[in-house]
């Protein structure tokens, strides 16, 4: 089992910094988000840190867009800035993160850029799990989201399903059923 920064425990890790270092995934994965895109109206891209920030600046670059990206919390040094970057005031503002678990990171980064005065347009994830609480907190906050994949596909797939025994994908749509649906 993994542990996740919020203390939940997981039977599966999904490591989306790998991407960055696979050419033709890092490029479909910027086209998959520009393709997403295409039917949202904004002017810049902020990045979640610290995975979501690659992501948003390939993104943001492909568009010829303004980039920053939103730190968990204010650096105690230099500048202070929970925000790296110009955010323009009444910017409508898409939010790149690299997944969705809970939403809580996404949340807090759309929350600071609406302190600094932008309009969070939508928030999209390369991958979400699916957690029910992830999408009531979206809701609860009125935020629009979507994600490149999901865990129900990411479980289909051959490749997940010839690397894993009948048990252990069996322990894998228990975890997801007990906590998405």
């Amino acid at each position: 089992m993994f542990q996740w920064s919020s203390g939940m425990l997981s039977p599966i890790y999904c490591d989306n910094r790998i991407l960055l270092s696979d050419n033709e995934a890092r490029s479909a994965v910027k086209k998959a988000f520009c393709t997403m895109l295409e039917n949202y109206h904004f002017k810049s891209v902020a990045g979640v840190a610290t995975a979501g920030i690659a992501h948003g600046a390939l993104v943001a670059d492909a568009l010829g867009l303004p980039f920053c990206y939103v730190r968990s919390k204010a650096k105690a040094h230099g500048m202070q800035n929970m925000i790296e970057g110009r955010v323009e005031l009444g910017s409508d503002v898409v939010v790149i993160e690299d997944l969705f678990s809970t939403g809580g990171s996404s949340i807090q980064a759309a929350k600071a850029l609406e302190a600094a005065g932008a309009n969070v347009v939508a928030i999209g994830a390369i991958f979400t799990y699916g957690f029910t609480k992830a999408r009531q907190s979206f809701n609860e906050a009125g935020y629009k989201t979507f994600a490149l994949s999901d865990f129900e596909t990411l479980i289909r797939l051959p490749e997940v399903q010839d690397n894993f025994s009948e048990k252990n994908l069996a322990v894998l749509q228990e975890w997801y059923s007990t906590n998405c649906k």
